[in-house]
């Protein structure tokens, strides 16, 4: 019963974090109806309503990152033994998962900052480094089905997979919500 609320709590945490996240989405994409009903008054952002923006993005992906192990952990049910065996591979596997996803950061933040004057070749170079570093990412995930499944098997890999899959698309919802798309 207590593994099962736990679950339940997870995936509710979970939940509210993926709702989160695509209220970011959903909200930058519908601007003339915000706009409409007085809740946005200009059709590009204020700095200071930017900096909100910013300060939101940023808190939405620090509690995916704070809240991953803790969702994993829930959803995983590892017993001791495994337990020992899983979270060192997972710790390391967030550590160069983290690192990629500040590259992407980075990335994605000379897209935005150079939007207005683009080149194709710049652009074309800023979007073939988010391909890499997204392909990286894949790799990343499955070297570490690897081990988890050597260590684990793969019922126990499958699982772990499937959880980062979900954190992965709710990092990319919060990365890409900041792009822009007019031209």
């Amino acid at each position: 019963m207590h593994d099962e609320r736990k679950t339940r709590s997870a995936a509710s945490l979970f939940l509210v974090l993926l709702f989160a996240s695509a209220l970011v989405v959903f909200a930058g994409g519908r601007s003339e109806e915000l706009k409409s009903r007085g809740l946005m008054t200009d059709s590009l952002p204020s700095t200071s309503e930017k900096k909100n923006i910013d300060e939101y993005v940023a808190l939405l992906r620090e509690n995916v990152r704070q809240q991953s192990a803790q969702i994993t952990g829930a959803v995983m049910q590892l017993g001791p033994e495994e337990s020992e065996k899983f979270w060192p591979i997972y710790d390391e596997y967030q550590r160069a998962l983290i690192k990629l996803n500040n590259s992407r950061i980075r990335n994605l933040g000379n897209y935005v900052s150079d939007f207005g004057q683009l080149t194709d070749e710049r652009a074309d170079q800023l979007i073939k480094e988010e391909l890499s570093l997204r392909k990286q990412r894949d790799e990343l995930l499955a070297q570490s089905y690897e081990r988890v499944k050597q260590s684990l098997g793969a019922l126990t890999a499958a699982r772990f997979l499937l959880i980062e899959s979900q954190l992965q698309l709710i990092t990319d919802l919060q990365l890409d919500s900041r792009l822009p798309t007019g031209g």
